[in-house]
């Protein structure tokens, strides 16, 4: 069954990370992180080397909606907190120990720095935060509004890195920059992801004022346990397509088929992350090849119970295809073919640009030397030039068992399949 996706404002979908930060507090009126003393010394070298040694497992769709469908029982809701409070340091500590691990030239550049400050501080503010207090729902509300001035304060790490390595590229290769790069955002998402879950599951379980925000009646924190691939791929192909009017005056035709009424339980924003990433390839491809053909969608429901079997979505574009000598560079921070004053075949990541110090982009392929000029800032009409877009799909694709494989016939087209696992509900 075919159909074709027609303009459409985007889905009004409730995020967490779109939630207002005025909790309901069970203490009355006023701050909820009222008689909360912040921490005026930071962590102990020590205390921060022991932490992050400790053992930690790989977070998992499971263990989001380990403690139930909201709302929680007050009992449920402080176990999800001790959860945080005690696992959140541990993450905390390893970035703070992979950043030290860099070369001293390259932490103390302003950007790096203003990271690593920012994970010292958090760690610091969710230490001086007495575990043995989340004893009721007035200091669990008060520890969740703890958590979202950390999610904000982190909200922009991956850019602000990104500017940093790009300055500090004469003292570091390729290869490290994008190891380094590929683990930290790994890592990140765990780290964020630990959060945003308590903080969802908080507002759903908590009274909130009319003003604030709550996950829909499908969520448990941040999963959707009713995600529908094909509203995001909607709600993608429209902002995507609103980009390509203002960029390049015109927006390719796309169409959606396989099974788009297939629904499974997965979190949102990495899908709608992942699936505007692959669009901005394939229609900028579409157009810059004045191909007429529709970018084709195809949604395929995984073998298996319908709401842990996952699917696979396939993105079709005839829009030339990528270049053999550039395949073995597409997953490398920041390999990218954007540049305002030229077109290039291919799709997403394809062709060369010259570095911006003027060197040769062909010879060593200069892992940040990608970047626009306005690096790090993501500007409302950008659609391509930072070189993430791959590299992040397939990490945040990656981190729940799924996929992203590129398979591209050079001077033909690109396709793109992306795997993603869901994860039981029996007896949510």
């Amino acid at each position: 069954m075919y159909r074709v996706v027609a303009a459409a404002k985007p889905l009004q979908r409730t995020l967490v990370r779109r939630v207002s930060t005025n909790f309901n507090s069970h203490a009355g009126s006023g701050s909820s992180l009222e008689g909360y003393t912040p921490p005026t010394t930071s962590p102990a070298n020590d205390m921060i080397a022991q932490l992050a040694a400790k053992h930690l497992d790989r977070l998992s769709l499971k263990d989001l909606i380990r403690f139930g469908r909201p709302p929680l029982s007050t009992q449920s809701l402080l176990t999800s907190a001790r959860f945080t409070r005690e696992y959140l340091p541990v993450r905390l500590s390893r970035r703070i120990r992979a950043l030290r691990n860099l070369p001293y030239i390259i932490v103390s550049n302003p950007n790096i720095s203003t990271i690593y400050n920012n994970y010292i501080d958090s760690l610091t503010a969710i230490l001086a935060f007495p575990a043995a207090s989340l004893t009721n729902l007035t200091e669990e509300s008060r520890f969740t509004e703890l958590l979202t001035e950390i999610v904000k304060t982190h909200s922009n790490t991956i850019p602000i890195l990104a500017k940093g390595f790009l300055e500090c590229r004469g003292y570091v290769t390729p290869e490290e920059a994008t190891k380094f790069l590929d683990h930290h955002l790994r890592a990140r998402i765990g780290t964020r992801l630990m959060a945003e879950q308590h903080i969802g599951l908080h507002l759903a379980s908590v009274p909130q004022p009319p003003t604030v925000a709550v996950p829909g009646k499908s969520y448990i924190g941040t999963v959707d346990t009713e995600l529908r691939p094909a509203e995001i791929i909607d709600s993608c192909a429209s902002f995507v397509g609103d980009i390509c009017e203002v960029r390049y005056g015109a927006r390719p035709k796309l169409t959606i088929d396989g099974n788009p009424d297939v629904t499974f339980p997965y979190i949102p924003v990495h899908l709608e992350y992942i699936i505007t990433e692959l669009l901005k390839n394939a229609f900028r491809a579409t157009i810059e090849a004045n191909s007429p053909v529709p970018i084709i969608v195809t949604i395929a429901a995984a073998p298996g119970p319908p709401d842990a079997g996952g699917i696979t979505i396939r993105i079709r574009d005839q829009g030339g295809g990528i270049a053999p000598d550039d395949l073995g560079y597409i997953w490398s921070y920041s390999f990218s073919t954007f540049d305002g004053s030229r077109s290039s075949i291919g799709s997403g990541n394809s062709g060369h640009l010259d570095d911006t110090d003027g060197g040769n982009a062909g010879s060593g392929m200069d892992v940040m030397g990608r970047f626009t000029e306005s690096a790090g800032v993501l500007e409302p009409s950008s659609i391509a030039g930072l070189g993430y877009g791959l590299p992040m799909s397939r990490a945040y694709a990656q981190y729940f068992g799924g996929s992203l494989k590129v398979q591209s016939a050079y001077e033909w087209g690109t396709d793109v399949y992306l795997r993603l696992k869901g994860v039981g509900l029996d007896g949510l």
